[in-house]
């Protein structure tokens, strides 16, 4: 059973300059909520309670966020200004939040290795804040999508999606055996490839399921692109030595780390669950 998920957020946030100068990206809102609490409400509502986040110089307000606010909820005890508290609560509530620090931005990957003290020697989940999914109606969200594959495999499990060639530059990509409709056993993977280098058009967004071995894999990974320590790099070993899975989410992704993603986002969670009381 995994009971643990891990949230990366020391990143500086500079596609949102000047807005994220002292505001993390992660606490930007998407209408009234802030992107990182649709990520925890995800990771709980799929069974993962024990949330780590591994954070950066200038990001206390995430761990604000997650705690009490005793003048706050004074002030404004009693009125019907309570109501709009009532997700931040259940979160609160449902959830167990731990830290630490990554003190040098040197890739996705060493974050993900800074936060070994919080997890241990279990499988656990990783949800990337910025990117903001949606499940299809009637479907159960995409981290608990992949913790039933998890469920049926025991490996590390990727999530991946369909993008267009002229941003297949943007992620990385794998080349996989499809093994049913959606779900492909990888072969490769290619950190940000050019269009013409690319191994397919299913590119990796930021939800993950991982066995505890990437952590000994991540110690023993050299510098990659941008001599940084590429998550995906730790992966393709896992690949090559044993099993790592591909699912094709089902569902609606926002990259909210782009400005024309937080906008987007933005206006189809206004239309499509605020609107409809759906969001609160």
């Amino acid at each position: 059973m995994i009971r643990k998920c891990m949230f990366p957020v020391g990143g500086y946030g500079t596609r949102f300059l000047p807005a994220t100068k002292a505001l993390p990206k992660e606490m930007l809102p998407v209408v009234n909520k802030p992107l990182v609490q649709y990520g925890v409400e995800e990771a709980i509502e799929a069974g993962l309670n024990e949330i780590g986040f591994v954070t950066g110089r200038g990001k206390r307000a995430i761990a604000d966020h997650f705690d009490i606010s005793y003048e706050l909820e004074h002030q404004i005890s009693g009125s019907n200004k309570e109501e709009f508290l009532k997700s931040i609560r259940y979160v609160m509530d449902e959830g167990i939040f731990s830290f630490t620090r990554q003190k040098e931005m040197k890739g996705l990957g060493h974050a993900i290795l800074c936060g070994e003290t919080l997890i241990g020697n279990e499988p656990f989940g990783v949800i990337l804040a910025d990117d903001l999914c949606v499940p299809e109606d009637g479907m159960e969200n995409v981290l608990a999508q992949m913790v039933k594959v998890f469920n049926q495999f025991r490996c590390s499990i990727v999530a991946v999606m369909e993008v267009p060639e002229d941003e297949i530059h943007k992620y990385g990509v794998i080349d996989g055996e499809e093994m049913k409709d959606g779900l492909y056993r990888v072969k490769s993977m290619v950190e940000k490839p050019a269009k013409e280098d690319a191994p397919s058009n299913l590119a990796v967004i930021g939800r993950y399921i991982l066995t505890p071995d990437i952590f000994d894999i991540l110690r023993n990974t050299p510098p990659g692109k941008n001599n940084e320590i590429q998550l995906t790099d730790a992966l393709m070993t896992q690949a090559q030595d044993g099993v790592v899975m591909a699912y094709r989410l089902k569902g609606k992704r926002f990259d909210c780390g782009s400005v024309e993603g937080f906008v987007e986002a933005t206006n189809y969670c206004f239309e499509n669950l605020y609107k409809k009381g759906l969001l609160t």
